[in-house]
């Protein structure tokens, strides 16, 4: 499509239109002149935004919707027997996924991708903030709205166009980067990969299309995934740049300590401190992703100085670590963790967080496979809480898996069973949160779907209550 004005995809029908991805997508075509509508399963706010910039938004999924459409844009979120993505099919229409779309609107941008099991949303939107700090005006695609801005894309005036690469179906392999980061490299997404060689093979793919560019890739050595990867690529010819705690970085993130809710620390290169980072948001491995990102900006040429006033401005991103409200002094937030590694990080920002109060936590594990694959590291990650609600799993369309549930997660959980509820009702987890929180404590809800709309219910509790 190299070359193609953004007119030559016509009328475009996004099928799914309310993801994060999606969503992201319709704004920039948008902003270049594409007529765009779209579909979901449920409303939200995301459709309602789109509605207020143009985009024909219907809740619920028929035929009749992609009549007079050129082009039809799915994810492989959207099953096969999608009624639009079936008469697509039947009338010829050009069809896209969605990996294919984000790379028509980036066509012709010196595109700076960041990827890896976990971060990215957070690296990404710091890395966007440092550069607009800076006075670029970079194009960005994101998984999550950032707070500055309230959105999670946009068409900038600058040639840098700044995006989320998200490993879990390939896309990232389709995105043609110029310069990367990869915040680590770890086994998950298996149901489209098979297995971890799958991954760790696609992330030095990942690599070799940045030097084929005559590009650089910015890479966390202290992650075991994050060194084989690194010595991979070197030993190809690779320009990597690698950053962490270990004394093998070539950028070492040092004297990190907590202030306030953010974490202040320096950053060496060659035992020389070479830039003073004080973030606004909590948690050790943000003081990582803000390396990452510091990396980047100055690579790219940045002036340092600003960079580092860029991440401090930097304030954080829907549903990472997100602040919901405070009542009685019991403070609710809601963060997208869904994996053991990230639920651990996330707790441990947490505790620099409650103080003396009790961290209060309700976690909803996100697929079958993932579930089983991990269900003891779960159990040992939610162990950091000092109390505990389970939800049952969220696997809309998979075939359950036998002695695989948000029960036998439970189990898993290392503290005393007073402590640990497996709770499979839906509406019931809200009140079971509220009864267990006392002023000072911390409440917590974690997972990749619905979960985060109990956080405002739990606020509404806590206020009937007085």
């Amino acid at each position: 499509m190299t070359g193609q004005s953004p007119t030559d995809l016509g009328r475009v029908h996004i099928v799914g239109i309310g993801g994060a991805g999606m969503s992201g997508i319709a704004r920039i075509m948008v902003a270049q002149g594409i007529d765009v509508s779209g579909s979901d399963a449920k409303d939200s706010r995301r459709l309602q935004a789109l509605e207020v910039i143009g985009v024909k938004t219907h809740v619920g999924h028929d035929a009749g919707l992609i009549v007079g459409i050129d082009t039809l844009v799915y994810s492989t979120a959207i099953s096969a027997d999608n009624p639009e993505r079936m008469a697509a099919a039947q009338q010829g229409i050009r069809v896209l996924t969605r990996s294919d779309a984000l790379a028509f609107v980036m066509r012709g941008s010196r595109t700076v991708a960041v990827s890896g099991a976990h971060g990215k949303t957070t690296t990404t939107s710091m890395l966007t903030v440092a550069l607009q700090h800076c006075g670029a005006d970079p194009s960005f695609a994101i998984g999550s709205e950032l707070n500055e801005t309230g959105s999670n894309a946009h068409l900038g005036s600058g040639d840098i166009f700044v995006v989320e690469a998200d490993e879990s179906d390939g896309t990232f392999l389709k995105l043609g980067p110029t310069a990367a980061i990869v915040t680590n490299v770890e086994a998950d997404h298996l149901n489209y990969w098979g297995d971890f060689e799958a991954i760790e093979q696609a992330f030095v793919e990942f690599a070799m299309q940045v030097s084929t560019r005559s590009g650089f890739i910015v890479v966390c050595i202290d992650d075991a995934g994050g060194a084989r990867l690194t010595a991979q690529a070197q030993a190809m010819g690779v320009d990597v740049r690698t950053y962490g705690e270990s004394a093998d970085a070539e950028y070492r993130l040092t004297g990190a300590k907590l202030v306030g809710r953010g974490w202040h620390f320096n950053i060496e290169f060659c035992g020389q401190v070479v830039g003073q980072i004080q973030l606004q948001v909590p948690g050790r491995h943000n003081a990582l992703n803000a390396t990452a990102a510091y990396v980047m900006a100055v690579g790219l040429g940045f002036d340092p100085p600003l960079v580092q006033a860029g991440l401090g401005e930097f304030s954080g991103t829907r549903r990472r670590f997100d602040f919901k409200g405070e009542v009685g002094g019991v403070r609710v937030f809601d963060d997208y963790a869904h994996h053991p590694t990230e639920i651990a990080a996330t707790l441990a920002a947490a505790r620099d967080v409650v103080g003396a109060g009790r961290l209060i936590v309700a976690f909803q594990a996100h697929h079958f496979y993932r579930t089983a694959m991990y269900l003891t590291e779960f159990g040992a990650a939610l162990g950091l809480a000092d109390e505990v609600v389970v939800l049952e799993v969220f696997a809309p369309g998979e075939t359950p898996i036998p002695g695989v549930s948000g029960l036998a997660m439970a189990a898993q959980v290392p503290l005393d069973p007073t402590h640990v509820v497996f709770e499979p009702s839906w509406s019931a987890v809200a009140g079971q949160l509220a009864d267990r929180a006392q002023p000072g404590d911390v409440i917590l809800t974690l997972g990749a779907g619905d979960i985060g709309l109990i956080a405002l219910e739990i606020l509404d509790i806590l206020r009937e209550r007085g």
